[in-house]
């Protein structure tokens, strides 16, 4: 009985278990988002249970014992939770909806971020596609054109960085802008590939720049590096490779057209009539189809605790320019984990880099020689040491260098390593209120090496000649450590009071050390190394330290009503103790209109009224201007006799203080048509003070420095700026198109009670940028043409005051007497031009149809003037060499009627004069490529794949004489074309593929 009771027992349990197990199942499904596309990585987790996957690439997930009765939670970031109850379903087609709040725009702001819908201040954004479309080895080259009131120059030479000027000038030092890479202060992008870039955010104004204090009355340039989401790992890789050339040439003599200017100047070439028998374009010597190679590849992904990135990248341009290029490794890795409320994150990147760069010799520039070289000179000769043939002046009768030799014998190469990144940690203490820690480095390192072996251009007896080969190596090493630490507490109340604090102490500290040695070797050219004969060598160490507090204040009521305050305390090292300290405040407010109850009805979602103030400064200045340096060649007379002695350098200055701006914006931004049309509207105002400038001492001080630096000087500049958008993302056929416009004038309102200053080192020694208090800053100056003289009669009518004078003469360059004092000389020099554009512009239009993609950007900048050396070279005529062909034409007795003044004319015929000075205006297309992107599964194991091809400088137009009208300062100088490498056309093949 007891057994039956148990078989019964038991086939009861059986039918019980096996109807529970009826009850399970397993079930599949795919996430999407509403346009279709399979979202990877998306959480479908069984609520109530610890059941669940996440979603592969194609958006599908599997989840076994799954009961009828248990409820599905889908999660992806940037769209809304879903709930799904399982019910009798086995199969799940699902799509999320986009979350709203969750992908409102998000700009980067100083130590954090902020919703474009309550930024109150003047900031625009580049995003990854923008960095990516163009093939440049700089970050910031990408910027050109992007954003109002950035003015981006680019260098021709691969791996020069470029000048970025944001709102224009402010300053008689140094206007680079402040760039930050994740909370690391760099000191530019050259250390960062641009493949690794998410966002450019490009800070202008004083409620988002004085939040930097010290650093940002030049404008801030704040990077965010892309970072691993969440999802399966993902492996994207990219590739493209093409040429670059330049195509334009300066018409020059040939040798035909030198030999008959020379016999019609009466010069005469000694050379045997074989030796003429040649014609070399030198320009085309110097000039190559340079090869780009570009690649990338990272992998990344995460999950809900936390993300990684690892990334990689090599670059290597040749120049356009022979013997010249650049090449670069790249790697990079950051992560990020969360677990309670605590969060943990790094970023690290190094950079191995090697250029080699434009020579020049003798003081001439590349294509200074190859302008001036003689046409029937061949490139190499196997009898000369070195292997090149080169004028002898005695028998050619010039001097110009073979710019071949002068690029490619010496073997000059820069090699640097960067490593740049940060470790930070953040705690939230309580709902809102959270402690964060940061340290961030940039280290560099650069080891520069140059080899010439001795060479003869002419072994009958050469003009340029070394009889010794020459040696030198250089290194620069020096770091920069960022340890902020920061408290912030944000939080809502009754749903429309927002409030954000910040509070911050931040301490920077900077290190740079720099060696350097030559040497010679009279015995071989054999050992590239430092040798014993002629030895020299120096070191210098500068340092640099920062202390700072902020404290922030952001508050908004139902993103309406919108205020934003801030106070930065700092104190540098670069001043000495009475001002060491600078206070820099600032606020702005917003009025979001749009959403007042009256505009309920309207499809306006944003209409917003935003000002700012504030006060920002400078500390760009050299290390220890506060000071004084000691001078050691000083001659004393001592008992009659001169001694040489060490007196202090000239006058120290203790009360050496922060360059302060005080900023003032107002801006207007609008969106409408569910955010199809946008547009922003900005008027700035920045007035510099306290400049650092140098003051005239009275000779009787006797120091050998006769100036002294000083806080007596100020600017003022002003403009406006304007960004249009429209976007159709409706249909097959989509497009987009952007533009934006900015101008900028500037005026120098006190020059510390001087009434005029000269600035940097002019040219063929005469100073020609100029700043004048009521005038623009860094204007040239010099002499203002009219004509040419046609005979005796107009030369005495100018010349009245000395009217024996017989140097200038009928076909020299006629000036005006600006004076009326009856002669021509540095007193009638005028303002002949400003170098700094009156408006810079950019245009973007992307369209997609279907699988195909297309973008066409053009860039340009208008009301600039250039001055242009080069028309000195090509039509100065003071003694023989090789020039344009426009000297045919040069005034003569029987051609009088021209432009061009007769040969060996007057001095005065090529002092500063408007006759050197061009429009420097141009539009350019800066970007033309076209794609195509294969469908998902397309091809096996391929999650996407697109191929493209693309063209940068595809056309300049133009009214400059020049090479290229984007002119890159050296040395400080602004807009002076001293034969500055060209900006290369490029084209490029390339495709990126992820798996």
């Amino acid at each position: 009985m007891t057994k039956i009771k148990l078989a019964i027992f038991a086939f009861v349990l059986l039918l019980t278990g096996a109807d529970i197990f009826a009850q399970t199942k397993t079930i599949t499904g795919t996430v999407k988002d509403p346009s279709g596309l399979p979202l990877p990585g998306a959480s479908v987790a069984v609520m109530g249970t610890n059941k669940g996957a996440s979603t592969d690439f194609d958006g599908m997930f599997s989840i076994d014992g799954v009961s009828a009765d248990d409820t599905l939670l889908i999660t992806y970031v940037g769209f809304e939770n879903q709930e799904i109850p399982v019910g009798s379903q086995t199969t799940f087609d699902i799509t999320l909806q986009e979350n709203a709040e969750a992908l409102e725009d998000v700009v980067v702001v100083a130590y954090g971020s902020q919703s474009r819908t309550k930024v109150t201040g003047a900031i625009s954004t580049v995003d990854s596609d923008a960095i990516d479309a163009l093939p440049v080895t700089n970050a910031e080259s990408a910027l050109q054109g992007r954003a109002p009131g950035v003015t981006v120059t680019n260098a021709g030479a691969p791996g020069t960085s470029p000048n970025v000027r944001i709102r224009g000038l402010g300053t008689f030092g140094n206007n680079d802008p402040l760039y930050v890479i994740d909370g690391v202060i760099v000191g530019n992008l050259s250390g960062i590939s641009p493949s690794d870039i998410e966002s450019v955010s490009i800070l202008k104004d004083a409620s988002t720049t004085a939040l930097y204090g010290s650093l940002g009355s030049n404008g801030v340039v704040l990077v965010t590096t892309k970072s691993g989401k969440q999802g399966r790992g993902t492996l994207s890789f990219s590739a493209q490779s093409g040429f670059q050339t330049i195509y334009k040439r300066y018409n020059t003599l040939n040798t035909d057209q030198y030999l008959q200017f020379a016999n019609e100047i009466g010069a005469t070439i000694d050379r045997p009539a074989d030796f003429l028998n040649n014609y070399t374009n030198f320009q085309d010597a110097i000039f190559q189809s340079g090869l780009i190679q570009n690649y990338n590849a990272a992998y990344s992904g995460g999950n809900e605790n936390g993300t990684y990135r690892f990334s990689a990248n090599y670059q290597d341009q040749e120049g356009a320019v022979i013997n010249s290029g650049f090449e670069r490794f790249s790697f990079r890795a950051t992560s990020q984990y969360t677990t309670g409320n605590f969060k943990i994150g790094e970023t690290m990147s190094v950079a191995f880099s090697k250029s080699k760069p434009i020579l020049e010799s003798g003081g001439r520039s590349l294509i200074e020689h190859a302008i001036k070289a003689a046409p029937y000179l061949n490139i190499y000769n196997d009898d000369n040491l070195g292997g090149f043939q080169g004028p002898n002046s005695a028998a050619d009768g010039q001097d110009a260098e073979n710019p071949v030799r002068v690029q490619t014998l010496s073997d000059f190469e820069t090699r640097n390593v960067a490593v740049i990144g940060n470790v930070y940690a953040e705690y939230e203490i309580l709902d809102g209120l959270s402690v964060r820690s940061q340290v961030g480095i940039d280290f560099f390192d650069g080891l520069t090496n140059q080899f010439t072996p001795a060479f003869n251009d002419d072994n009958l007896g050469a003009t340029h000649f070394q009889n010794f080969a020459f040696a030198l190596r250089g290194s620069t090493r020096g770091q920069a450590i960022t340890f902020d630490n920061s408290l912030t507490y944000k939080k809502t109340f009754n749903e429309v009071h927002n409030f954000e604090a910040l509070a911050l102490v931040e301490q920077y500290t900077s290190k740079t050390e720099s060696f350097s040695a030559e040497a010679r070797n009279t015995i071989t050219n054999e050992i590239k190394e430092l040798g014993s004969e002629q030895q020299s060598a120096g070191s210098t160490t500068f340092e640099n330290n920062r202390l700072s507090y902020l404290a922030r204040l952001n508050y908004d009521y139902d993103d309406k009503y919108i205020l934003s305050a801030s106070f930065r305390r700092d104190a540098s090292s670069r001043f000495g103790a009475n001002y060491r300290w600078g206070n820099f405040p600032a606020f702005s407010l917003g009025w979001n209109i749009a959403r007042e109850e009256f505009m309920s009805d309207s499809n306006i979602g944003t209409l917003k009224l935003r000002g700012s103030y504030g006060i920002t400064g400078s500390d760009r200045i050299a290390d220890y201007r506060y000071s004084t340096t000691l001078f050691s060649d000083f001659v004393y007379p001592v008992g009659g006799l001169a001694a040489i002695g060490t007196t202090p350098n000239g006058l120290a200055n203790p009360d050496l203080k922060w360059e302060e701006t005080s900023m003032l914006n107002l801006g207007l931004d609008f969106a409408a048509l569910n955010n199809k049309l946008t547009a922003s509207l900005e008027y700035y105002r920045n007035k510099s003070d306290e400049l650092l400038v140098d003051i005239q001492l009275p000779l009787s001080f006797g120091y050998s420095s006769s100036t002294v630096a000083s806080n007596a000087a100020s600017v003022q500049t002003k403009g406006v700026e304007l960004a249009l958008g429209y976007n159709d993302y409706d249909g097959d056929f989509t497009w987009s198109v952007n533009v934006n416009l900015g101008t900028s004038t500037n005026e120098v309102l006190d020059l510390g009670g001087s009434t005029e200053q000269f600035f940097f080192d002019g040219f063929e020694g005469e100073r020609v940028i100029r700043a004048e208090p009521g005038e623009p800053l860094f204007h040239f100056y010099g002499l203002v043409t009219d004509g040419i003289y046609q005979n005796q009669a107009e030369v005495d009518a100018v010349f009245t005051a000395n009217p024996d004078q017989d140097v200038v003469q009928p076909g020299d360059i006629r000036y005006v007497d600006t004076n009326n004092d009856g002669t021509i000389n540095s007193a009638d020099r005028q303002i002949i031009g400003n170098p700094y554009p009156d408006l810079t512009y950019g245009l973007n239009f992307d369209a997609r149809y279907k699988k195909f993609d297309f973008n066409l950007f053009i860039n340009g900048v208008a009301g600039n003037d250039i001055y242009n050396t080069n028309i000195y070279d090509l039509q100065g005529m003071t003694r023989l060499f090789n020039a344009g062909v426009e000297v045919l034409d040069r005034w003569t007795p029987n051609n009088p009627s021209t432009s061009i003044p007769r040969y060996d004319g007057a001095p005065q015929n090529v002092v500063a004069s408007d006759r050197f000075v061009e429009d420097g205006s141009y539009m350019r297309l800066k970007n033309l490529s076209i794609g195509y992107t294969f469908d998902d599964g397309a091809i096996d194991f391929i999650k996407r794949l697109r191929v493209y091809m693309s063209g940068q400088n595809l056309v300049t137009i133009t009214n400059y004489s020049g090479l290229d009208p984007e002119v890159v300062s050296r040395a400080g100088e602004v807009g002076f074309d001293r034969g500055d490498y060209p900006q290369p056309v490029s084209v490029l093949l390339g495709f990126d593929v992820s798996f």
